[in-house]
């Protein structure tokens, strides 16, 4: 058994902990393969710096300081080409909380905010929570792959609408944009004059030999107008720490997004600097067995899909640890619930903007995942045999 093996398929008790994912069901049995979390302890160099933050046993307000700022600002250079100016760095306590801010920031409240679907669901609450209009343009599928309707886009867009968010690498589909599609989805910006705001929290996370083109890293000529959001948090698995940060490298909008922030946001969790600063200078050797981890998961989900669970279908999964399941064939009204009454709880499909879907989790222990695939076949098995024609 190797190193890698131990570190991931050891299985932790993370009940009774307040966790989202498994306390929502506690004293069910129900697997939990719903929300955006893994089930793996973090880096132990993230753990060491976090025990040392405490022993240090001062937590007041804390700005972000040089260390951390050093560290994001190398590990763009270092990982995605980017040479940003610490000038650019806007911290957030979070992805949800920085899009809500964005679409305050740059649209009005008789303005429009434009987003593709099915995707990650505070996309398409975000700008109705702000009072703003959502825009809402399906993504096309040819069965394996998804892209950007860009007639549909170009027939919607109104010059009441004021921004585009895009999610790269794409949840739930995941896919990572090449670059040829985000040149065309920034060149479509700046033609209607839109903010591109660019949610890249899975940007760490690539399975395939494909690169992850930061929107930050376009070209200079839009740069103005983009405003490109990371965080170590799902990469890490540290996103109780609530630490993220955009990159603004237009004055403009960094001072609009500014101004929308104050007396929202005030100071971030001192922990989620620390874990940031560690995550970022010493985590890529862990990180790089998570992604092996991962696509070895991946690759048995597929299999065991295609040989015993053939009525449900999934696409391509070149990123994220997240595999959106296209459940129309079975016909169920509410797949999710089915789903959840067989025990696994899968992300409900209609919440990303498209019904007959349901999206699964799969950073977990191999064995939670053989466990959870197990239980799915034979709620299928079962449908069949109920005289449900499948």
């Amino acid at each position: 058994m190797t190193k890698k093996d131990i570190q991931f398929d050891r299985a932790i008790d993370r009940r009774g902990t307040g966790s989202m994912k498994w306390d929502r069901y506690a004293g069910r049995d129900v697997l939990p393969m719903w929300v955006a979390d893994m089930d793996f302890a973090s880096p132990p160099e993230v753990l060491d710096a976090l025990h040392a933050r405490v022993e240090h046993g001062v937590f007041g307000y804390t700005d972000p300081y040089q260390d951390v700022i050093e560290a994001v600002v190398q590990y763009l250079e270092k990982r995605h080409g980017l040479a940003a100016d610490p000038e650019w760095i806007v911290w957030t306590p979070g992805m949800v909380p920085a899009l809500n801010l964005a679409c305050r920031a740059f649209a009005g409240a008789d303005e429009a905010v434009m987003t593709s679907s099915p995707v990650y669901p505070p996309f398409l609450s975000c700008a109705p929570q702000q009072g703003r209009e959502l825009q809402l343009v399906p993504l096309i599928s040819d069965g394996d792959d998804w892209t950007f309707d860009f007639d549909r886009m170009r027939s919607s867009v109104t010059a009441r609408t004021r921004m585009l968010i895009l999610c790269s690498p794409h949840n739930p589909v995941a896919r990572v944009w090449r670059r040829d599609e985000l040149d065309q989805l920034s060149a479509f910006c700046e033609e209607n004059g839109l903010v591109l705001c660019s949610d890249e929290i899975h940007c760490d996370l690539v399975l395939d030999d494909v690169p992850h083109i930061a929107a930050a890293s376009l070209d200079t000529a839009v740069q103005q107008n983009i405003v490109t959001m990371m965080s170590p948090s799902k990469t890490y698995n540290i996103a109780g720490l609530s630490c993220a940060y955009a990159i603004i490298p237009g004055a403009k909008r960094r001072a609009q997004f500014q101004k929308a922030v104050r007396g929202i946001f005030t100071e971030i969790n001192i922990f989620g600097y620390a874990g940031c600063s560690a995550a970022y200078r010493h985590g890529e050797p862990w990180r790089l067995e998570l992604i092996g981890y991962l696509r070895s998961n991946r690759d048995y989900m597929l299999s065991f899909l295609k040989d015993r669970i053939p009525q449900i279908k999934c696409g391509s999964v070149q990123a994220t640890y997240l595999a959106w399941f296209d459940v129309r064939e079975l016909g169920l009204e509410d797949p999710a619930s089915y789903f959840m009454d067989h025990g696994v709880m899968l992300s409900d499909g209609r919440d990303f903007g498209s019904s007959g879907f349901v999206r699964l989790n799969f950073g977990c222990p191999l064995d939670t995942l053989k466990k959870g695939l197990y239980r799915l076949e034979k709620a299928v098995r079962e449908l069949g045999e109920s005289g449900n024609s499948i």
